[in-house]
């Protein structure tokens, strides 16, 4: 009987349509960040100003391109362009992907939920058939128009964004959001300047109101906007709750990002709306083959196709799980905290001082950690003990060159988590320049001493 409904799901079609206005909206989006990016003079600020990069576990050849580096994001630019307009699709998609996540993995210091959800996206983009309507392969090709396309091609972009809502609410599911109102106790206050409501942010309660309905409305939306009765009240709720997102923190483009993407929820026939009005208003000519052309995969494409969606979605959601592998408080060591889409969950300060002590004379030095570092990176490094790590080698590799015989690096930081006192967060007495960034726990992360209960 299962198999039975999966063979039925597996050949129902649907139309293209939202793939269309998903792929034009998303490279649109990609190509506006880009520019921003490059207008406000962060490529020069994070890639080029810095003299050590922070790698990520098995991608440490990736590099900064020096002013090639602008070129990266001109490619990237490019690719996102052609991706909207729908132009040598296929290889545009792969150029996006590529280079975006080159970007993004070029330093560890700059990792944003955003832009792993960007990478993803295109990675998906590389495959379904998103550039088989309303696009301009498709008029310059007739053979590639198709207007149906299978439904899972459009339910795996649905798919990937819920997982991203749902396991942000899991992740809200813990006691320092839901009991302490933390940190959103500690950030709304400082927005109480703020024109009509800023009066509000200063009341405990509405870090308590605000807290709870996070986690309902990530927990909740992905279900409300897949059913039709209540799409519309859920979409409300996206624009309204990104909207008031953006304005209340600065967190760059992923409001937008979630608010367009949120559309691919609606049924075809508003695609089609919103693609025959853009139509009108560019004056677009009038395109369509004469006779309906459902996209129709070969058997063993289709299988493979379906494999590989299989695979990147058990990926997905096996992935956030992997902080249950490490003994100790996931907040504290961020031991398995990236790419599991624990958004703004917490407020952790921290600073700290690193000694190179010359192990033939025993003399030691303090590091000025703003000589090697630019304001952000030194800021990630202070809370991150991975980051720690990857600092304390490229110090010992740096002052053996300026004749220090087996430089050993110690490092003293003090962290503070969601409003708690600062204490002690490595063991000072730890050569870190000895120590290997694995995936293994790491023992000299000082214990924790408290607890976050929850998921």
């Amino acid at each position: 009987m299962l198999d039975r409904h999966l063979q039925r799901y597996l050949h129902t079609y649907t139309s293209a349509a939202p793939l269309a206005t998903f792929r034009l909206a998303f490279g649109l989006l990609v190509l506006a960040s880009v520019v921003r990016f490059w207008s406000k003079g962060w490529i020069a600020e994070l890639y080029l100003k810095p003299k050590f990069f922070f790698s990520y576990y098995g991608f440490e050849w990736i590099k900064p391109l020096g002013p090639l580096t602008y070129g990266l994001f001109a490619v990237c630019g490019l690719c996102a362009l052609l991706v909207a307009v729908g132009w040598w699709y296929r290889a545009a998609a792969i150029g996006l992907f590529l280079s975006f996540t080159y970007i993004e993995l070029m330093d560890k210091s700059t990792y944003l939920n955003h832009y792993y959800f960007v990478s993803l996206v295109a990675l998906l983009l590389m495959v379904l058939p998103a550039g088989c309507y309303f696009s301009l392969d498709a008029r310059l090709h007739p053979r590639r128009w198709h207007d149906q396309v299978p439904r899972w091609t459009v339910d795996a972009l649905r798919l990937l964004l819920g997982i991203v809502y749902f396991y942000a609410g899991l992740a809200k599911l813990n006691s320092d959001w839901l009991l302490e109102a933390m940190p959103l106790r500690i950030w709304l206050p400082a927005k109480n300047d703020l024109p009509l409501l800023g009066f509000l942010f200063s009341y405990p309660w509405v870090a308590y109101a605000f807290s709870w309905f996070g986690a309902f409305y990530d927990l909740t939306v992905p279900f409300f906007l897949l059913n039709r009765f209540t799409r519309p009240y859920a979409y409300a709720a996206v624009v309204v709750f990104h909207v008031l997102t953006a304005v209340l923190f600065p967190i760059g483009m992923f409001p937008y990002v979630m608010i367009v993407a949120a559309l691919i929820f609606f049924p075809a026939a508003a695609h089609e709306r919103a693609l025959r009005f853009l139509s009108r208003v560019l004056r677009l000519p009038t395109f369509a083959p004469r006779a309906a052309a459902p996209l129709v995969y070969r058997p063993v494409a289709r299988q493979l196709l379906l494999l590989g969606l299989g695979g990147f979605f058990v990926v997905q959601l096996l992935l956030p799980f992997r902080y249950l592998l490490y003994p100790n408080e996931l907040f504290w060591t961020e031991e398995g905290y990236r790419f599991s889409w624990r958004v703004m969950l917490m407020e952790k300060m921290g600073q700290v001082q690193f000694k190179v002590v010359d192990s033939a004379t025993g003399r030691a030095r303090l590091v000025n950690n703003d000589e090697h570092l630019s304001v952000l990176q030194e800021k990630m490094l202070s809370t991150q003990p991975d980051m720690m790590v990857q600092f304390a080698h490229y110090l010992r590799d740096y002052y053996a060159r300026q004749g220090v015989r087996r430089p050993q690096v110690y490092a003293d930081a003090y962290v503070s988590l969601n409003g708690r006192l600062g204490k002690s967060y490595v063991d000072s007495t730890v050569d870190l320049a000895r120590e290997t960034d694995t995936w293994r726990p790491k023992p000299w992360i000082l214990p924790f001493d408290d607890a976050i209960s929850g998921l």
